[in-house]
């Protein structure tokens, strides 16, 4: 006996397609569902690398204008009291070669 002439067989056959079918489907919707994922990661990624971005100029900003801050006010103190701002400098200079001749 063929199996191919067999009844039993094409109905299996048949339902075999059919799964097979489902299965691609189905991978199909998995697939699908992966890139859908994968572009809401990319766009949350995105918007969180923006935030970042802009939050470190905004430190940036502040930290230069600090410095700027303090750069002024330290010529304002060197202008109102040049011979005190001169011995301190030198006092500062004369330790850091004290540390350095003993390292």
């Amino acid at each position: 006996m063929s199996r191919m002439s067999d009844p039993m067989n094409q109905g299996q056959s048949q339902e075999g397609q059919g799964g097979s079918a489902q299965l691609r489907d189905t991978a199909q919707q998995v697939q699908q569902g992966i890139r859908d994922m994968g572009s809401q990661v990319r766009d949350v990624a995105s918007d969180k690398y923006t935030q970042l971005r802009d939050q470190a100029t905004e430190y940036y900003e502040e930290g230069r204008q600090r410095a700027q801050e303090w750069e002024q006010g330290l010529e304002d103190y060197v202008q109102e009291k040049p011979i005190q701002s001169l011995l301190i400098a030198a006092g500062v200079g004369m330790l850091i070669g004290l540390l350095w001749k003993r390292s």
